[in-house]
């Protein structure tokens, strides 16, 4: 009797562990906190966004349209004082311009205020406004690749 509730408690342990890394979705990634943060690292409070919400099959993985991939290891190279190839009529067309997130075209796309495609991410809920404005604080604060 004592074992089969030890193994019970086991399996319920196991599940609800895996429920709070997988992120409750089954898709592999951390949940992502709901706090906004005034000054975001890169590496642990934005990419995580582009990985969970961005970099998926069919978006902005390996086979990227327009080559944007915003896989872990390529995405800052790819944003960061790089020229939108979409929107060419903008007076100032970086992707990420540090410093400056209300000339950014990527907040300007996932703040769905473009005049040219969708609003990202495309096909998916909008992100919410914490993860927008940790976006906007860490290019405000210069985009730093930390």
């Amino acid at each position: 009797m004592l074992k089969k509730k030890i193994l019970g408690l086991s399996i319920v342990l196991f599940i609800a562990l895996s429920i709070f890394y997988c992120g409750g979705g089954g898709n592999g990634t951390p949940d992502i906190p709901e706090t906004e943060i005034s000054d975001p690292s890169f590496s642990t409070d934005i990419q995580p966004i582009f990985t969970s919400n961005c970099a998926l099959s069919g978006c902005h993985n390996s086979t990227a349209q327009e080559g944007l991939i915003l896989l872990q290891g390529q995405a800052y190279t790819n944003i960061v004082n790089v020229d939108s190839t979409q929107d060419t009529q903008r007076p100032v067309r970086k992707l990420v311009l540090p410093a400056d997130a209300a000339n950014s075209y990527l907040v300007i796309k996932i703040e769905g205020n473009q005049t040219v495609g969708d609003r990202m991410p495309q096909g998916r809920s909008a992100l919410s406004s914490v993860r927008i404005n940790n976006i906007k604080n860490w290019v405000n604060r210069g985009a730093k690749n930390n």
